[in-house]
């Protein structure tokens, strides 16, 4: 997906601006960025890839050449950036954060023409902040030009934008991510995390709209086009992407995950589907507080049958290959016997995408000595690609593990009647969940309603994104 983070001060503000943007590192995997303002002499700019290293480590060599009192950084699941563009609206450095699903149509419409080119990247595609950054400066101000993007992208696309004078913060049209301001003494930042600025001293001050433009100096920041009255912010947020420490409209996202597993365990006592266990355990990192809210409320106790070595391998969804990615998984899990041998175990997980990785722990739990190995997902089957935030990697819906299944049950009349398999109450969602279980070696396994979920992160169901699970904007 991808984070971003910037600060304005009174002061040198470059180790604010690389400690923010590492704190974002859970967000994206492929490049990190920095882009820094000196009034002396300009901009400073430098992009390293972070696949096989982390950011922290890239850009710690970097900070003795950078100085000035304004700067942006990024973290990036797809295009190197920031950009530094010159164009009649003045030298800026700009980020975004979304996807753009109508890349081609837009070349073709606004820069067919002879004498327009792109940078392509190694894939053929176009830099989708370049794209951005061309169609801004089709207007006479940025504010205009912001605006412009935004409407003509389909798709997200969340940005800030460096100048000479300032940081334009612009929150997507449907607010799908979330854009906070920080300030201190001496100055504000601008952030996708909270506690990213709370660690470097600022305070919570403001969080942008739907929609909202603003522009942010080290003494204030001001409105420069007002929020939309619609919103749709990820549920992701919450269930898997946010850090336990981070709060979007007020929900904190530990909190949410523990509220989340215990209308889980509700659900399944009433309906007396919870199956005798010794332990209830999450998959690590994201699924553990999930499990821990089940556990509390089914009267289970809570176990961590396995660990993560995170000293070799800290990231958890690197690298981009499949086959080495499934490697990394294997690597990673490091087994306490004591607490799988002969035992009955209930594993929490935060989603189940395409199962790859899920198939090669409950392999690795059974060749461990688990007696039984019985899944959840605390969120529901989901049924199609993320057409706003890049969040699933699947280049196909078929893909998608809950997909793939109904194809193989029903073929393409299957594909008619995906809202009845996601209800596990009736007779497809029961076939989907036996097949699932037979195909991935579960002795039992059950997903999160998506009442249950929109219950647990309590705001106005009609401003959540719920796109993967149902299909509707």
């Amino acid at each position: 997906m991808g984070g971003f983070f910037g600060t304005i001060s009174k002061r040198d503000c470059v180790m604010d601006v690389f400690f923010g943007t590492d704190y974002h590192s859970h967000l994206g995997t492929k490049r990190g960025g920095m882009a820094i303002y000196d009034a002396a002499t300009g901009f400073q700019r430098q992009i390293h890839n972070i696949e096989n290293t982390p950011f922290r480590t890239k850009f710690d060599k970097d900070l003795a050449d950078f100085h000035g009192c304004a700067g942006i950084g990024c973290i990036s699941d797809t295009d190197p950036q920031p950009l530094i563009v010159r164009s009649h609206l003045g030298l800026y450095a700009i980020i975004t954060v979304g996807i753009i699903t109508n890349t081609d149509a837009l070349v073709e419409r606004y820069f067919s023409e002879r004498g327009h080119q792109f940078m392509a990247m190694s894939s053929g595609k176009v830099n989708a902040t370049e794209l951005t950054a061309a169609l801004i400066n089709q207007k006479e101000d940025l504010v205009s030009g912001i605006r412009h993007a935004q409407e003509e992208i389909d798709g997200s696309c969340t940005m800030l934008i460096l100048t000479s004078d300032g940081i334009i913060a612009a929150r997507d049209k449907l607010g799908r991510l979330p854009v906070l301001i920080g300030r201190n003494d001496e100055g504000c930042c601008v952030s996708f995390e909270s506690f990213a600025y709370h660690k470097l001293g600022y305070t919570d001050a403001y969080e942008l709209g739907p929609n909202e433009v603003v522009k942010v100096t080290a003494d204030g920041w001001e409105t420069l086009a007002p929020a939309g009255d619609k919103m749709r912010i990820c549920a992701f947020l919450w269930t898997y992407y946010g850090y336990p420490n981070s709060n979007y409209e007020g929900v904190n996202v530990e909190v949410m995950r523990y509220r989340n597993g215990e209308i889980m365990a509700r659900d399944e006592v009433q309906k007396g589907q919870l199956p005798k266990v010794d332990y209830v355990a999450g998959v690590p990192d994201s699924g553990l507080p999930h499990a821990i809210g089940f556990a509390n409320r089914s009267g289970k106790p809570f176990a961590r049958p396995f660990v993560k070595y995170t000293p070799t391998w800290p990231r958890s969804f690197m690298p981009a290959n499949q086959e080495a990615r499934n490697q990394v998984a294997k690597m990673k899990q490091i087994p306490v016997p004591e607490l799988i041998e002969g035992k009955k175990l209930l594993f929490v997980d935060d989603s189940i995408v395409r199962g790859t990785q899920l198939r090669e722990t409950v392999d690795f739990l059974y060749e461990s000595g688990a007696e039984e190995v019985h899944m959840r997902s605390a969120c529901p089957p989901i049924m199609y690609g993320c057409k706003y935030l890049n969040f699933s990697r699947s280049n196909s819906d078929m893909e998608l593990l809950a997909r793939r299944t109904i194809q193989e049950l029903e073929g393409d009349e299957g594909q008619q009647h995906l809202e009845e398999y996601a209800d596990s109450s009736t007779q497809r969602g029961q076939c989907m969940l036996k097949s699932i279980c037979e195909k991935m070696g579960f002795d039992s396994l059950g997903y999160q309603s998506l009442e249950g979920l929109l219950e647990a992160i309590g705001i106005d169901r009609d401003k959540i994104c719920t796109y993967c699970w149902t299909g509707k904007e």
